[in-house]
């Protein structure tokens, strides 16, 4: 091969269009599609669906006498959904039909966590209004985790008609289930085995190298860090992680509140700036309550942005594609 041909496959290897990454924790794979790749502010120009219910018409700002609170503070109020998708129930009942299938009573709690501003989202409030919602869903945390046929909690919170808020007013949702999902299953296992093969977190090994190579760190303060993962699933996705290690969320301190209440703030206010306000999703991810001893996970929140809409691709191989490389991602959003 003479030196033309050298630098020819030297171009094309350097300029191929896309590539696969995995994601260790879930064993999955995601295509980061550097050959349709956009640049990062390109996103903050998209339209936003914007559909805001007026104040006297909104539900959160005119709750009624029959709505019972769990859990009233200074700025946030939380109160058992009126719709919710888990009731409680003394008995958790099975039913098999035929061979194939079963089903389980759908038993638990179903709660919402509601900040009294109409407008004001999470990325807009002081980190002492923030560090208020992060104290509501420790305190029901605590207090759900007691309850009978609870074995996990789930606390989500989504942004934006895309990220499935039917209603506009900043609110998170709190629900408890008698099982364990599958995401969550499957990074319970494999964290697992790391920590039987190495005796080291998965998760905090991981954070160390982010730590040390910088490229996809967003934020960081003395006890948390932000960072768009190595096999993002999509754009702009963020991953918030104690430093130390920690399996269960439960066991968070007043002072970790308030330096994760920082850390979100900064998260969120530097996603809002830089694509504009988008819809997005996030959700906590921590070792389940129901007896099991899970000591190797590792707890963590993440942000996901609606970048993107799933097509026949993603459903069918359950590969998502990402448009940006999670290093430009970071970079971008450490300057807003």
């Amino acid at each position: 091969m003479d030196e033309s041909e050298k630098r020819k496959t030297k171009s094309v290897k350097h300029k191929f269009p896309s590539e696969l990454r995995f994601d260790l924790i879930s064993k999955d794979w995601v295509v980061i599609a550097t050959g349709r790749a956009r640049r990062p502010e390109t996103f903050k120009k998209e339209k936003r669906v914007k559909e805001e219910i007026p104040k006297k018409e909104c539900p959160f700002c005119n709750i009624g006498k029959d709505e019972k609170p769990t859990l009233v503070l200074s700025n946030t109020i939380v109160l058992p959904n009126k719709y919710p998708a888990f009731t409680p129930h003394a008995e958790l009942h099975k039913r098999v039909e035929g061979k194939f299938y079963q089903t389980v009573n759908a038993v638990g709690f179903h709660e919402v966590v509601v900040t009294r501003d109409h407008k004001k989202s999470l990325a807009q409030l002081s980190t002492a209004q923030v560090k208020e919602v992060m104290d509501a869903y420790h305190q029901r945390y605590l207090e759900l985790k007691k309850e009978k046929f609870v074995h996990y909690v789930s606390i989500f919170h989504n942004h934006g008609k895309e990220a499935g808020a039917s209603i506009s007013h900043p609110h998170s949702q709190i629900i408890t289930t008698p099982l364990v999902d599958t995401d969550l299953r499957k990074a319970l296992a494999n964290s697992g085995k790391y920590f039987i093969k190495t005796g080291k977190c998965i998760y905090c090994e991981m954070n160390i190298w982010e730590r040390r190579v910088k490229k996809r760190v967003v934020f960081e303060n003395e006890e948390f860090q932000v960072i768009c993962p190595f096999a993002s699933k999509a754009a702009f996705e963020m991953i918030i992680s104690p430093k130390k290690h920690m399996a269960y969320f439960e066991d968070i301190t007043e002072n970790e509140k308030w330096q994760l209440a920082d850390t979100f703030r900064q998260a969120l206010h530097k996603l809002y700036k830089a694509l504009a306000d988008p819809s997005y999703n996030f959700y906590l991810h921590t070792a389940p309550c129901d007896a099991r001893t899970c000591s190797y996970y590792h707890w963590h929140w993440t942000i996901v942005p609606k970048t993107a809409t799933w097509a026949g691709f993603e459903i069918g191989t359950r590969i998502e594609i990402s448009t940006i490389e999670p290093e430009r991602a970071a970079e971008y959003l450490r300057k807003q």
